[in-house]
C-alpha cells in the first residue's frame, strides 16, 4: 500500500479559489483535474497547483452540482502518470481502501480504512460509506483500492461522525467522462432536473435545451470580485508585481513568495487586523541556542515586525490595524516585510543551521 500511496502524489491537484480549498487529481489520459463542484463552486476559474508544476490559473469546464462532481482542464506538456478506475463489481464491504488529500497549506494525507457499505443512499445517490478519516480540504480527492485504483471521489462527512466519510463511487466519473467527451472539450453542466448535459455550444441561455429547467452555465457564473479592504489588499499585491487571481487562498486570505520565503497574507474583519507570515525554515534538530539568541537579537533591530517560532516554524511576522492602512502604508510595510523575509531566511539557513521547509 506504500508504494501505492506514492504514486499518487504525483497525481494529487491542489485547489484554491476566494471562497475555498479543496483537492483534485488527474486523470491523464483525458487532460482533466477531477474534484468536487462544491470546491470550485461559483468560479470559472481556480488556482492549481501540484509537484509537476507552478501555481496557475486553469478553467472549470464541467460541473455537476448533483452529484457534486467537476471537471478541470488539466496542464498541457506535463508527464503524468496514469491511473485506473475500479468498477464496482470489484469492490465490496470489508475491502480495504484509502482516502488521499493534499489541500492548500496542509501536507499530503492518506488515511485507510475499509468499505462499510456499498449502498448509502442521499438524493438517490448511492455513496460509499467507509471509515477512512477526510481531513478539511479533502473533498474532490480520490478514494482508492490496495490495487491503486480510484473507487471514487471523496464527497463529505458525518459531523462528529467518528470517520464516517462517504465517497461518490467511480461509475458516476468515468459515465460523466464519456458523456463530457462527445462535446470535445466544450464547457458542460448536467442539468439537476433531467440529468443531460448542456454544452456551452448549445446556447440555451437560462434554461434547458432537454426539460426547460432554469440552469446556470460556466459562462453566466460571475467573476469574483473583492470589495472593501480585501479589494485593497489585493490593489497593493498588485502594485507589489503578483498575479493576485493567482494568490488567492480562500476568504480574506493569500499566498505569495518572495524569493526562497513563504508568505500568508490574512485579513480578520472581526478584529480588523490585517496579518503578514512570512515562514522562513525549520529550526535545525539540536544546538538551537544559537539560532533563538539570533531570533532575540534581531527582534531587537526589527522596526514593526516580530520574529517567533511556531513548533520548528521560524516566522517573521508583520500585524496592522484596518483603519491604519491604505495603500502607500501597505506598500512600505509589505515591501519591507517581503525583502527581510528574503534576506532573513538565507542567514538563517546558511549561518545558524535552519533548515529549508519541503514545499510539497
Amino acid at each position: 500500500m506504500k508504494q501505492v500511496i506514492e504514486q499518487y502524489k504525483g497525481v494529487i491537484v491542489q485547489i484554491a479559489t476566494p471562497y475555498s480549498t479543496g483537492t483534485g487529481f488527474f486523470i491523464a489520459k483525458h487532460g482533466l483535474i477531477i474534484t468536487n463542484e462544491h470546491v470550485i463552486r461559483n468560479n470559472r476559474q481556480v488556482v492549481i497547483y501540484s509537484k509537476h508544476f507552478k501555481k496557475q490559473l486553469t478553467e472549470v469546464v464541467f460541473i455537476d452540482p448533483h452529484h457534486d462532481l467537476a471537471f478541470l482542464k488539466a496542464p498541457t506538456q506535463i508527464e503524468l502518470p496514469e491511473i485506473d478506475f475500479c468498477y464496482e463489481e470489484q469492490l465490496g464491504e470489508g475491502s480495504p481502501i484509502v482516502a488521499i488529500g493534499h489541500p492548500f497549506g496542509l501536507k499530503f494525507s492518506a488515511t485507510q480504512g475499509i468499505v462499510s457499505s456499498m449502498n448509502y443512499m442521499v438524493s438517490e445517490i448511492s455513496y460509499i460509506q467507509h471509515d477512512a478519516a477526510l481531513n478539511p480540504g479533502n473533498s474532490g480527492g480520490p478514494l482508492i483500492n490496495d490495487q491503486g485504483q480510484v473507487v471514487g471521489v471523496n464527497t463529505f462527512v458525518f459531523k462528529n461522525g467518528e470517520n464516517l466519510g462517504f465517497s461518490l463511487p467511480a461509475k458516476y466519473v468515468y459515465e460523466t467522462i464519456d458523456k463530457f467527451k462527445e462535446g470535445k472539450g466544450d464547457p458542460a453542466i448536467l442539468c439537476d432536473a433531467c440529468e443531460n448535459l448542456v454544452f456551452e455550444k448549445d446556447k440555451s441561455g437560462k434554461y434547458c435545451i432537454h426539460c426547460g429547467a432554469k440552469i446556470t452555465l460556466l459562462s453566466q457564473i460571475e467573476v469574483f470580485e473583492p470589495a472593501g479592504m480585501p479589494k485593497t489588499i489585493e490593489e497593493l499585491l498588485t502594485k507589489l508585481g503578483y498575479e493576485v487571481a493567482v494568490c488567492r487562498r480562500g476568504p480574506n486570505s493569500w499566498e505569495l513568495e518572495k524569493g526562497s520565503a513563504k508568505i500568508k497574507v490574512a485579513y480578520f474583519e472581526k478584529n480588523g487586523l490585517i496579518i503578514g507570515d512570512a515562514f522562513l525554515c525549520l529550526l535545525p534538530p539540536k544546538d538551537i541556542q544559537p539560532i533563538y539568541e539570533y531570533i532575540l537579537r534581531k527582534n531587537f533591530e526589527l522596526e514593526g515586525l516580530t520574529l517567533s517560532v511556531k513548533g520548528r516554524d521560524i516566522i517573521l511576522s508583520l500585524l496592522i490595524y484596518d483603519r491604519y492602512f491604505n495603500i502607500e502604508t501597505g506598500h512600505t510595510l509589505f515591501k519591507n516585510l517581503f525583502q527581510i523575509a528574503d534576506d532573513l531566511d538565507n542567514i538563517l539557513v546558511e549561518e545558524y543551521g535552519a533548515e529549508w521547509k519541503e514545499e510539497y
